[in-house]
């Protein structure tokens, strides 16, 4: 299979994966959103892909879950701030990995990206909502983080052993 032809079907099934476990656990939020399991595919877009295709798998993958679950007034700021994880994950890893251990790098691009995410539903639900009300989904999308983060970490070993990458 051409290289390019190769990225943008693994692109493609990390969108789906994405999707698919964005939407198979959804626990509604205080304002009207609701947490997930979607963010260790976030991740595993932004830690095993170039930024571009990271960016478009997270995007696409988490935007279409919030348009398939009824939330679509989330979709374009899920589009934009979950593309943004997976390129601070991504720039991270491969900016750290030399220097500290790859786990070690990978937790961290992706503690900076999940405060990333928390920052930007909390901006978009400001606007929404107002800022004041929007903090009760601060605790909420830090957990939904803390658990992506170490679902992540335990899927990255299965896709490096599954050498796909």
């Amino acid at each position: 299979m051409k290289t390019n032809t190769r990225k943008i079907v693994i692109a493609s099934m990390l969108a789906a994966l994405c999707c698919v476990a964005t939407m198979i656990i959804k626990i509604p939020s205080p304002l009207k959103g609701y947490l997930n399991l979607g963010d260790c595919i976030v991740l595993l877009a932004g830690w095993l892909l170039s930024p571009g295709y990271g960016f478009a798998a997270a995007g696409i993958g988490s935007a279409l879950a919030d348009v398939f679950s009824g939330y679509v007034i989330y979709a374009p700021a899920t589009f934009v701030i979950k593309g943004i994880m997976a390129i601070i994950a991504h720039f991270c890893f491969k900016g750290m990995h030399t220097k500290l251990s790859s786990p070690l790098s990978r937790i961290i691009g992706g503690a900076l990206a999940e405060v990333a995410m928390i920052g930007g539903y909390f901006v978009f639900e400001g606007f929404m909502y107002g800022f004041a009300p929007s903090l009760v989904n601060i605790p909420a999308n830090g957990m939904q983080g803390l658990a992506g983060l170490i679902i992540g970490l335990i899927l990255v070993k299965f896709f490096e052993k599954a050498k796909i990458f």
